[in-house]
Formats: C-alpha cells, structure tokens, sequence
C-alpha cells in the first residue's frame, strides 16, 4: 500500500483533475460548472475506493459515510472543491483529500474506532461566480434566501437558477438538503489558513477559536459638483476630497484597534463610486462600500461608534451631507471550545506546536457551526499566498494535519472509556 504522503498526494491530483499541483494557469472551478462537477465525481471514486458509502443532497453536496460497528456518535470532517478564477490546488481541496486520507490510514493500519466517520465535498463555496459563498453549508444550516439568491447573475447573465437547473438541481427542492443524509454530532474543517500567523512562526498548527464575519456598508458623501476652473478652493465642496480623509480614519483606526498585528480587526474601502466623473468637473458625490471584519463583535461595534461619530464631525465641518448604509451584517462565529481543547491535548500529545487564531476568511465552517458542534484546523500557507496559482502548502503540513484529525478521534475513545 502507497505510504500516507503519496496517497494524500494522488487524491490532491486527482481531485484537482491534474497532474501537476503547480500550473502557471491556477485551477479555475467555478461553482455549478462542469469542472465542479468532475471534481465531486472524482471525490465519490476515491470515497467508493475507500469502501464508503456516497450520496449527493439535494443541493449537490457529497457525503461519505465509513461505518463503524457499535458506533456511539459519528463526527464529520471535510471542505470544498470549488476554486476561484485562477486559484490554487490547496484551497479547499486540502481539507477534502486530509478527510480521505484519514479514512485510507485507519484502514491502512486496519484500526477500528468507535465512530462512523462523514466526509462532506460541500458544493459552491467560493462567491467568484455568483458574489454568493458557501451555497452547500449556507443550505445544509437552513440559511437559504431564495429571493435574495434568484436576483443573483454570473458575468455571462447566467441567474444562480439557471446555473444550478443546468448542474441538475431543482430550484424548487434544493432546501431539502437541510434534512442531511446522516446524523453527525459534530464537524471539523482543515483549511489552509490564507494567511501569514503560521507560516512566518514555522508553526504546523493553527487552532481556530472563532472565524470574522462581515459588515458591509456604504458611505455616501454628497458635496457639491461645479466646474473645475472656475470655482476656488475655499468654496469648494469636494467630496472626493472629503472621502479622503474618510478613508484615512478607517485606515487609522483599524491599525489602531489591531495592536497585536493578528489580524482581530480589519477595514477596507474595497469599492469607489465617482460622480460625475469627468476631468473638467469637482466630484459632487462619492460612494465608498467598506468591508469590516472581526471574529469579536464588540471590535466592530466600537469601531462603528467612532466611524459615526467621525462622520458626524465631519459632516457639521464641511458642511457636506454623509450618509451611510448597512447592507451585510453578519453575526461572528465562536468556535466549539471543547473541540478547541481536546485538538490542543491532541497536539501536545503528538508534539506539534501549534497557534490558536481567528480566520479572517469565511469558511463552511462558519455555516456549520450555526447547527452543529463545529471545530477547524489550520495549515501553514507559504508566503500566505492563496486564491493564485503559487498557492501552496507542502504535504508534510497536510500530513501532519491528518495525524491531528486521528488523535483527536483517539482522544474521544478515551474520553468514553
């Protein structure tokens, strides 16, 4: 039988229908194509190889069930296969083949556990195509909004419908997917961590506790258009020029709050909308959409406090109008803190160093965690780079993960006896 390292390596090829884990091009799966497609019908292969039990849900998820007599709970591992424009081959697809290749060592070494073991392939969790993400957990979480979601158009003016009528799922059931195939009491996701906490420490480990979840809003700032030439400083209202100064205090106060440099609070002014724009005119109205995270809600609410009340200075002083609106406001995910410290016994029992963090990035898990018993585990990015076709984590960190994922299934046995 192929060592641990060389079956991880063959599932992460043959998910990513590749033979090289490096291509100048990237990977470029959308969700709802045909490469997802072949993607999910490649994870059934290797399930199946593993003699586990596959189904797809109604929204196009993979499940796989190892069974495991006189089992007393059953604990669901997995990610997804989906990838931006252009991405990676770790992405997603390390957590899926991490889940895979835990089941081939159990068998390997022919150990028996007292746990059936899931593996869910979600479908759709990158937003590149749709500007929706994690389509699979957000259903399987009951957390579909079909009118807010059929107003949905990829660039090509594909609605989401038509993109999953086409993939072979009905439009009018696909929320039955939230009725799962099998009981799991609880979920874990190994991700490469996109960032740079472990990778810059020569960690092998991230434990998450708690994964940011956005607020998004605009900032509409309504000063006055006049002519260029003919209108002098002192009696301009710019509001280009007000909105500079806006997005210099988010700038600010975000390094402010984030002391720690770890990525607790972040601010972006992501998004500018000129108006009118024209080389011969002053910018009479500007929209700035701002994308805030934080895995602590009190980080965002202190923050909007003094955004606002900023704005409220700033407004009175130049005598301009700011306006603002909230359009996503998601609530931040705290991860499952039992889970958290038997993955923490379980590394120091294994002798892997590891980090606890947030993710500054959403993930299935989030979804997860809103019904499920939910924990998550980072590996290393090199150079942090993902989402790109130099995405990379060697597979020594994946590895290591998966030693992670079967002591923690060991520490459970124990805990029971």
């Amino acid at each position: 039988m192929l060592r641990l390292s060389e079956w991880l390596e063959d599932a992460l090829l043959r998910l990513n229908q590749t033979n090289s884990l490096q291509r100048k091009e990237g990977f470029t799966r959308l969700c709802f194509s045909e490469d997802e497609r072949k993607s999910h019908k490649e994870f059934r292969r290797l399930a199946k190889s593993l003699h586990m039990e596959t189904r797809e849900d109604e929204v196009g998820n993979q499940w796989a069930l190892l069974k495991s007599p006189g089992a007393k709970r059953t604990i669901a591992f997995g990610s997804h296969l989906d990838t931006v424009i252009h991405g990676g081959a770790f992405d997603g697809v390390a957590g899926v083949a991490a889940a895979l290749a835990l089941v081939y060592k159990l068998q390997k070494n022919q150990n028996q556990l007292n746990c059936n073991i899931v593996i869910i392939a979600f479908i759709s969790e990158e937003s590149a195509r749709f500007g929706l993400s994690t389509i699979g957990s957000k259903t399987i979480a009951g957390r579909v909004d079909k009118k807010k979601w059929e107003k949905l158009y990829d660039d090509q003016g594909i609605s989401i419908k038509e993109a999953m009528e086409a993939y072979g799922i009905s439009w009018g059931t696909f929320d039955q997917a939230y009725d799962i195939p099998y009981k799991i009491d609880e979920f874990i996701e190994l991700h490469i961590e996109q960032g740079t906490q472990l990778y810059k420490r020569n960690l092998p480990i991230g434990i998450v506790k708690g994964i940011a979840t956005p607020k998004r809003f605009k900032l509409t700032v309504k000063g006055q258009a006049n002519h260029t030439g003919t209108t002098s400083m002192k009696e301009r209202k710019d509001a280009l020029v007000i909105s500079a100064t806006l997005i210099q205090f988010i700038e600010e106060r975000a390094r402010k709050a984030d002391l720690r440099n770890m990525g607790e609070i972040v601010a972006t002014v992501s998004k500018i909308n000129l108006s009118p724009s024209a080389i011969n005119v002053i910018p009479g109205k500007v929209e700035l959409f701002v994308d805030l995270r934080s895995a602590d809600e009190s980080l965002k609410d202190a923050f909007m406090k003094d955004l606002l009340a900023y704005i409220e200075g700033l407004s009175r002083e130049k005598k301009v109008v700011i306006e603002h609106q909230v359009f996503v406001d998601e609530e931040a995910v705290t991860l499952d803190e039992d889970i958290q410290k038997r993955l923490k016994a379980s590394c120091e029992e294994l002798g892997l160093a590891f980090l606890e963090l947030n993710s500054g990035a959403g993930h299935d898990a989030m979804n997860m965690a809103k019904r499920f018993r939910t924990g998550m585990i980072f590996v290393p990015s090199v150079d942090r780079i993902s989402h790109h076709p130099e995405e990379y984590t060697p597979l020594l960190f994946i590895e290591q993960g998966v030693l992670l994922l079967e002591r923690y299934l060991r520490q459970i046995e124990e805990d029971e006896e």
